[in-house]
This record gives C-alpha cells, sequence and structure tokens, in this order.
C-alpha cells in the first residue's frame, strides 16, 4: 500500500507504455475518460486518499496483533477467533462491489467521504464492544466503510492523473501506502495494546479518531468524478452478490470445526445458488454492477486472480501468523509487531521502488516475481517457529515482504488498467473483493491447518508450506492469463 507525490499533466493516451497496458490496446488506451467535474487537484487528492487507505489498513491489522488481549477480553474460545479477524475482510468482501459501482455512479468523491465517517465512527464502537459478537458487527461494518473508501479512492486518482507515467507513479504511491498501513498498523496497535488490561480497546479508539481527522481534512482537497453513464442502482446484484460472499466466508469460518456438518454445507449451497443468482441478474439489467463481459479479458482476469492469491496465500498467512509466534516463541506483543513491520516496512519500500519497472515489466509479471517471491519466502520459513529465536524469520519476512511490495503496487494499476476509464472505481472494487475473499478464507484455512495438530509448531509449518503451495499455483496462473495478440 504506497506513498509518492508529484504529477505532471499528460495527454490520455500514454506516450509511456503503463507496465498494464501492452501496445496492441486496451480498453484504457480507447475508452473516453470520465467527464470531469471540476478541476482536480492531483496532488492533494492522492495525499488524501494515501492517508485514507492507510488508516483504512491500519484497522485491518490491528487484530493481528491485539487478538490475545481482546479474545482474553471478550471471552472468545479458540474456535471462533477466526470470526475477530473475519469481521472486516467479510465486510470487505460483501460490499467492495457495490461500492466501487455506486462510487462511479453516484459520485467518487461522495462515497469517499461516507466512508471515512463511518470508519471512524465503527472503529471507536468496536472499541465500546464487550461481547464476541458485538466486536465482529463492528468489524463487519468497519469492512463495510472500508470498502467504500478503498473502491472510490482509485477511482479519484484516475480522474486526478491521466493515463500514463503519472498515473504509473501515483497508483505505486497509493499502493505503497496499503504497505505503510500495514507497516504502521502492528507497532501502533502493539504499544496502546501493551498500556494496560484494556488497551487494546484504546488501539481502536486512536485508529477511529484517526480516520475522523482525515475526513473533516477530505472536503476540500477532493474532486467530485462520476462515471458518463448514469443508470439505477444494481440493488438485486448487490444484495445477492453481498449474502453469496457473507455465505461463502461464513461456510469457511465455520469449517474448521468440520466440513461435514450441516451447517457448512448449508451455507456453501446458499453461496453457489446466490452466485448463479447474481450471474442471472448482471445478464439482464441495463447497467450491471459487475459487466460480465470484462470476465473474457485476460488482463481482468489477471489482476482478480492476482487480487484472490494475494489474499489467500500472504495476507492469510500474516493476520495468523503473529498469534502463533506469540504461542510458540513466546514473544511479547511488541515484539510480534516489530517483527510484522520488519515484512511490511520491506513491503512499502519495494512497493515504492516498483515504479522505476514501469516500461520494462508489466503489471502481470511484476505480480509472478512477487508471488514466486513469497513463495521461496515461506520455504526458509520452516522449522522457525520450532527453533526458539526469533532471527530465524528474519530471511523469509525480508523476501516476503519485497515479494508484496511488488504485488501492492501492481495490483492497483492493474485494475483500472483492465477496465474502461469510466468504470475505474468498479474496476478497483473488484480487484479488492477478490483480495479480501481471498483474505477471509485465507484467515479460515491457516487457523484450520495451523490448529489441525496438537503441536502449534508444528501446525505453524504446515500453515507456512499451505502459503508456498497457494503462491506457487498463483505465479502460473498470473503467467497464463496473458493478453492474446491481434493479428
Amino acid at each position: 500500500m504506497s506513498s509518492r507525490l508529484g504529477h505532471t499533466p499528460t495527454a490520455p493516451a500514454p506516450t509511456t507504455p503503463a507496465p498494464a497496458a501492452p501496445a496492441s490496446g486496451t480498453p484504457e488506451a480507447t475508452a473516453p475518460a470520465p467527464p470531469p467535474s471540476g478541476t482536480p487537484h492531483p496532488r492533494a487528492t492522492l495525499a488524501v486518499t494515501s492517508a485514507a487507505t492507510a488508516v483504512t489498513l491500519m484497522t485491518y491489522t490491528a487484530p493481528m496483533i491485539t487478538l490475545p488481549d481482546t479474545a482474553a477480553a471478550l471471552h472468545t474460545p479458540l474456535s471462533a477467533q477466526a470470526w475477530l479477524l473475519n469481521g472486516t475482510p467479510l465486510g470487505l468482501a460483501a460490499v467492495l462491489l457495490v461500492a466501487g459501482s455506486l462510487a462511479d455512479d453516484y459520485g467518487r468523491r461522495r462515497i469517499f467521504l461516507s466512508g471515512t465517517v463511518a470508519l471512524g465512527i465503527t472503529t471507536v464502537l468496536s472499541a465500546l464492544a464487550g461481547s464476541t459478537w458485538l466486536f465482529t458487527l463492528a468489524r463487519l461494518a468497519q469492512g463495510a466503510a472500508s470498502a467504500a473508501i478503498l473502491a472510490s479512492s482509485l477511482g479519484l486518482l484516475v480522474h486526478a492523473f491521466p493515463a500514463g507515467a503519472a498515473r504509473i507513479r501515483a497508483t505505486g504511491v497509493w499502493g505503497a501506502f496499503v504497505s505503510g498501513g500495514i507497516a504502521a498498523g502492528p507497532p501502533v496497535a502493539g504499544a496502546l495494546a501493551g498500556a494496560g488490561p484494556n488497551g487494546w480497546r484504546w488501539a481502536y479508539a486512536t485508529l477511529g479518531a484517526a480516520a475522523l481527522v482525515v475526513a473533516a481534512l477530505a472536503p476540500r482537497a477532493l474532486t467530485e468524478s462520476r462515471a458518463a453513464r448514469r443508470g439505477r442502482p444494481d440493488l438485486a446484484g448487490a444484495a445477492t452478490l453481498g449474502l453469496a460472499l457473507t455465505s461463502l466466508v461464513a461456510a469457511l469460518t465455520l469449517g474448521r470445526d468440520g466440513w461435514l456438518r450441516a451447517p457448512v454445507a448449508a451455507l456453501l449451497v446458499a453461496a453457489a445458488v446466490l452466485l448463479a443468482a447474481f450471474v442471472a441478474v448482471e445478464r439482464r439489467v441495463r447497467t450491471p454492477m459487475l459487466d460480465l463481459a470484462l470476465l473474457r479479458r485476460p488482463l481482468f482476469l489477471a489482476s482478480t486472480a492476482g487480487a484472490l492469491f494475494t489474499g489467500f496465500s500472504v495476507i492469510g498467512l500474516f493476520s495468523y501468523l503473529p498469534t502463533l509466534l506469540q504461542h510458540t516463541l513466546n514473544l511479547s506483543v511488541m515484539s510480534t509487531a516489530w517483527l510484522l513491520v520488519i515484512w511490511s516496512g520491506t513491503s512499502f519500500v519495494a512497493a515504492l521502488q516498483a515504479r522505476r519497472l514501469a516500461g520494462r515489466v508489466s503489471a502481470r509479471h511484476q505480480l509472478a516475481v512477487g508471488f514466486a517471491l513469497h513463495a521461496v519466502a515461506a520455504v526458509t520459513m520452516l522449522g522457525a517457529a520450532s527453533s526458539g529465536s526469533w532471527t530465524r524469520l528474519l530471511p523469509g519476512l525480508l523476501v516476503s515482504g519485497a515479494g508484496a511490495g511488488l504485488l501492492n503496487a501492481a495490483l492497483p494499476l492493474l485494475s483500472v488498467e483492465s477496465v474502461p476509464a469510466e468504470r475505474a472505481a468498479m474496476g478497483s472494487g473488484a480487484n479488492n473483493t477478490a483480495r479480501y475473499v481471498g483474505s477471509a478464507a485465507g484467515v479460515a484455512l491457516m487457523i484450520a491447518v495451523s490448529t489441525s495438530t496438537d503441536d502449534l509448531a508444528h501446525g505453524a509449518d504446515l500453515a507456512v508450506t499451505v502459503s508456498a503451495c497457494l503462491a506457487v499455483l498463483a505465479t502460473v496462473s498470473v503467467l497464463l492469463l496473458r493478453e492474446r495478440r491481434r493479428s
């Protein structure tokens, strides 16, 4: 997630080939830009959207460090702790595509401002929660608010930065701030959580206040923009997709206690039926939330697959690894937080430097390299949980961090370059939906795998192995999904 200011106005058609826009032509190169609504302020837009994204990711990562204290305070059993982690990913997955569509049609600035205010309020509410379910509900609402921020941010950037080198720099900065939010979240949450038995509550209260500060600064910095086409809200599509994703993630979370149980099977069937209903709805409505024709575009599929595997393999592992390390290496909350900073800080630096690859390495190939690095890193981490020393993790954290930085820089660019310009927020919403569906599924999978044995150190090795295998599969997938050359 990332930070790079500066804008040089360019013509809509790029003169320097963008990583995700092959010479054969992409929708981005030919689609008309959305009509402006006022003059955008590129640097201010980048600063505000990046700051909001960083706060969003800080609230997202807070449970990675505070989970043991939160679970103890709320008397959450081990079987239900996945919900404490999965609340925000579930809210994100259920609402992101809807938020992207609404932002395109009804105003990206409007949706962004609504999201930042809602994030501040819901994060403060999570600090006040007195039970597992109240906390989970607050985190679900945080996820919905985060969806509005993430989906509209890239749409605002696309409006402020024409296609070409300026947009590559801007999306790279935004991607670095994703990593920056992840990097800052653990030490901030860890420091506040260590303040006392209710320190975890202060962590959420502080992050909520930060979101409200960004919300207060944003109105004067942002210019409204929306797609040229307008239509009625796709309420049927929003309802069927949201319920389908909720059913799927709930099934994956409950599956930890047994995949053959009736509730899990019912949720999986419901998810399949609702997804089929969503497809049927999108084929019939005049202004669909997701244009199904995009599924025939290899770059859009590469963007979606890359986001899905980023959540499934990378975020899924690092969401639960801190808890495993606290139990297996007896690390303190702050020690674990600083280990995460090594990983996420490396990711931040790598995402900032990824712009140097523009014009030489496509975004799709950056994804492949990022996943390959994570797979190698995961292999080096085998045995670390039983070694008794945190230094065994260092090579893997550094290499995986570099890979994650490439992923975070390439995904936002590919998500907007693989769709028509007027549907930029929808492309961002689809990409982030895939990322957080993968994240929620990955967290549930990593918890299930690591706790499938009585030896948590062995369980950690199993989780790392699964993450490495998923990264290899992701590498192959994004390499195969390439644009066919036109004759």
